[in-house]
């Protein structure tokens, strides 16, 4: 299935040249519009200086990297199958007994390589660079910093009090997100100066306008004797929408953290259909990438001498970004509960798969 090793060597060698050159490319014009936009939103901003906006692109970047790689892969399949055919190489090689499938297997193997270390390797670093970049961007611009974390013990939320200066921190071993009631409640009280002032021990607290219902409640002060009360209201600015925007996005968090993240999200009582589909798609990410470059050799091994040679590689891209745009928006279905989680995810893979070997079987076959 697999030609000699030096013909193999010597393809694999040209499809990573152009990998390299189209990923370097892609990248570079990705951050420089990147980086445009941050200064565009960080004018006006005196505290957004240009070392804190250089800081916020470099930290974006292992993002927009992994982001690319997909249309790495694809370009770099296109110039590279292109290259081959204009210089007449992959004539040669057909007329030694060559098959398109065994000129196209070292290209297939490097990307199902290239899609593993983007997802093992780049996709780790993408997650801390880029949760670092939204602590930032909170900071700076959307004025919005982390209100909830969950672990494998519970949720966290924190709180600012009435008077501004003083935080609440709460903790609950479960959610019923429907109603956004937590279960097995304490709450820690803080002065401006992070004094502790009290605790609260309730049974449940339920969000309402502007305020937490605790139930079943034991206020405890420093120095006095705990008190028991029925009902006990605790102010609070939080609201459904500011807790569901302080989640982790899918994006923060790495693929080796997904399914603990998955689990600890289930077992607290909120949705984790956004983190599974995130982790099937980075799991179908190596076959995404094998599938591009079937569809490179699609629109780049038959070029006519007649011309066409840009309507050709033009209409690869076209296919490349529908593909694109289809991902979206199958995952956006799937986002939505409009199709499981698990082929809103692998169908994209899938799906382009079958079309490029279809395609190369009529061109090279009949």
């Amino acid at each position: 299935m697999i030609a000699s090793r030096t013909i193999s060597f010597y393809i694999l060698r040209q499809f990573l040249i152009w990998f390299v050159i189209m990923f370097a490319t892609i990248v570079a014009v990705i951050l420089l519009i990147d980086a445009v936009e941050l200064l565009r939103r960080g004018s006006g901003r005196s505290e957004a200086t240009f070392s804190v906006i250089t800081s916020m692109a470099l930290l974006r970047t292992p993002f927009l990297a992994q982001e690319a790689v997909p249309f790495a892969v694809m370009f770099g399949g296109i110039f590279t199958f292109l290259r081959l055919t204009r210089n007449h190489e992959l004539v040669v090689l057909r007329a030694a007994g060559v098959s398109v499938w065994q000129f196209l297997t070292p290209a297939i193997i490097a990307a199902v390589a290239l899609g593993i270390i983007n997802i093992s390797v780049i996709n780790p670093l993408s997650a801390v660079l880029l949760s670092q970049f939204e602590e930032l961007e909170g900071r700076y611009f959307t004025g919005r910093s982390s209100l909830l974390a969950v672990s494998a013990e519970g949720i966290w939320l924190r709180q600012n009090g009435h008077d501004g200066a003083s935080q609440t921190v709460i903790h609950a071993e479960r959610v019923q997100p429907d109603e956004l009631r937590l279960e097995q409640v304490i709450v820690f009280e803080f002065a401006d100066d992070d004094k502790f002032t009290g605790r609260i021990d309730a049974e449940s607290a339920l969000l309402l306008n502007g305020r937490w219902e605790l139930s079943e409640a034991w206020l405890t002060r420093p120095g006095r004797a705990g008190v028991f009360v029925a009902k006990q209201d605790l102010a609070t600015d939080l609201t459904p929408d500011k807790i569901q925007e302080s989640f982790a996005s899918p994006d923060t968090v790495a693929l080796w953290n997904l399914p603990r993240f998955i689990r600890v999200l289930e077992e607290t009582g909120f949705s984790p259909v956004a983190h599974q589909l995130q982790l099937h798609t980075l799991l179908a990410e190596p076959f995404l990438l094998a599938a591009m470059v079937l569809i490179a050799a699609v629109f780049s091994l038959r070029l006519t001498r007649r011309g066409g040679t840009i309507v050709l590689v033009g209409a690869g891209v076209l296919a490349g970004f529908f593909l694109f745009l289809l991902t979206n928006v199958i995952q956006a279905l799937g986002l939505g509960a409009s199709v499981p989680v698990i082929l809103a995810a692998w169908t994209p893979a899938g799906v382009s798969l079958l079309i490029g070997i279809a395609f190369l079987l009529h061109q090279e076959d009949g």
